[in-house]
Parts: structure tokens; sequence; C-alpha cells
């Protein structure tokens, strides 16, 4: 749904693009009830990865038991 709808003949051509995505400062830090946004539970975690050295090369065996490659 548009913000603003514009009424449009019937086979108008149109464009639609997305939006530039927020910058995490950007978004709000709590909802209208107070509860802080999924962004501020997980802030501290963003970008925090442990593992075994082959973490990349054989993800699917540490998350799913898939054999080693």
């Amino acid at each position: 749904m548009l913000d603003d709808p514009a009424a449009l003949p019937d086979g108008t051509e149109v464009s639609v693009r997305p939006l530039k995505p927020k910058r995490p400062e950007d978004r709000p830090v709590e909802d209208e009830k107070g509860i802080p946004s999924l962004y501020e539970q997980f802030k501290p975690f963003i970008g925090i990865v442990s593992g075994p050295p082959d973490w990349a090369e054989n993800h699917d065996h540490y998350v799913h038991g898939r054999p080693k490659k």
C-alpha cells in the first residue's frame, strides 16, 4: 500500500523500488510498549562468531551433522 496513493489510469506503467535500508543507529530502540527492538536485544552478539578453524568449510557438519568435507 502506498503512503500517498495516486490515482493512475488503468494500464499506466509504474516503477517500484525499495527504500534504502535504515542504518542501525536510525532504528527505534524500543517499540510503543517500551520493549527493546530485536536489534537492540541482539546488538551485543552481532558480528561475534566463535567456532573451530574449519567452520566456514564444514558449517553443514557443525550445524546439521552432515559429514565433514
